[in-house]
């Protein structure tokens, strides 16, 4: 028989009280469950912010990895690279017509010998406003092309740092050919390109808190890239940018020397021009610093100037010339 005395009973109850059975066992169960206790606040689940913020940014990223995927098949597309190549020779056309222009100032002649100049004797021929907006089409794909490699282009080249300055010279590349189409819509509209923008770019930049600074810096990188330019030319570094794979070696050998040439030709001029801004940011005279023309007249000014421009002349007419070359070979 099982004695049960007052004194045991009440332990046992107060144990079992406290959250413990009468064998001395924890009573969990027994305890209410607070909802802090329980991870949650009074109408709030947890985790459902953070859950819907992930949501979120997993929809973003999958549409930007669609949209850059869309992009680049566009900017792939065969109609895209078709008019790039036609744009590329387009810039053969016009360098052609610079040289042509140039030689005119070489002999004693007038003109604008640049790109509005070329453009607007372009339009001035019998049909040539019809091409003027073929050239403008060519332009604009070479825009988006340009944009595109600057965006995801160059897959070919390993080196990272390589690949980096390839992508921004493609980008500097779509804002001169994106200059060439609004210059050709111009002339195909009115009959015009229009001319002096240089010298008014550089007035009011001049007219700016610290223009002269930045104008003069300005002119030193566009010196810089003159030297690039002809570094370029001399190295053959343009050949990079081909697939000449399995081209014919006469073909190969006359694409290699009128780059070079071109090159050269171009990267003496385009130094010019830069020593022409610096000079008019010394001198506070924006006048001087009005583009190729004035580049190319000045060379016409010096001594042996005549001979000079003719043979600056007849480099960018190398590199008209190689420009055919390059719509045919280019990587696009």
């Amino acid at each position: 028989m099982t004695d049960v005395s007052p004194d045991r009973s009440s332990r046992s109850l107060r144990r079992h009280g406290a959250g413990r059975s009468p064998d001395g066992t924890s009573d969990r169960s027994a305890e209410p469950t607070s909802p802090q206790s329980s991870g949650q606040s009074s109408g709030q689940p947890t985790g459902g912010v953070g859950e819907k913020v992930g949501e979120v940014a997993g929809s973003v990223g999958t549409a930007a990895r669609g949209a850059h995927r869309h992009a680049a098949k566009a900017a792939r597309s065969e109609p895209v690279r078709k008019g790039a190549r036609v744009g590329i020779a387009a810039n053969g056309v016009l360098h052609l017509l610079i040289a042509w222009l140039a030689l005119q100032v070489a002999l004693g002649g007038g003109g604008q010998a640049d790109q509005s100049g070329a453009i607007t004797t372009l339009a001035q021929q019998p049909f040539g406003r019809v091409l003027l907006w073929v050239l403008f089409v060519g332009f604009v794909a070479v825009v988006l092309w340009r944009l595109s490699t600057a965006l995801f282009g160059f897959g070919y080249v390993e080196d990272k740092k390589k690949k980096l300055v390839k992508r921004l010279v493609s980008a500097g590349q779509a804002v001169v050919y994106a200059a060439l189409a609004v210059l050709t819509v111009r002339a195909a509209m009115q009959g015009n390109a229009g001319g002096g923008g240089g010298s008014k770019a550089t007035a009011g930049v001049l007219g700016l808190p610290g223009g002269q600074v930045i104008v003069g810096i300005i002119g030193v990188g566009v010196v810089v890239g003159g030297a690039v330019m002809i570094w370029h030319g001399a190295k053959k570094k343009f050949t990079e940018d081909q697939d000449l794979a399995g081209v014919h070696p006469h073909a190969r050998k006359v694409d290699e020397r009128t780059g070079q040439v071109g090159f050269i030709a171009k990267g003496i001029a385009i130094g010019v021009l830069g020593g022409l801004i610096v000079s008019a940011a010394v001198t506070f005279d924006p006048a001087k610093a009005n583009g190729l023309d004035s580049a190319l007249k000045t060379l016409a000014g010096q001594p042996f100037g005549v001979v000079l421009l003719g043979l600056v002349a007849l480099g960018i007419a190398a590199y008209g010339i190689f420009c055919f070359f390059d719509a045919k070979y280019h990587r696009v």
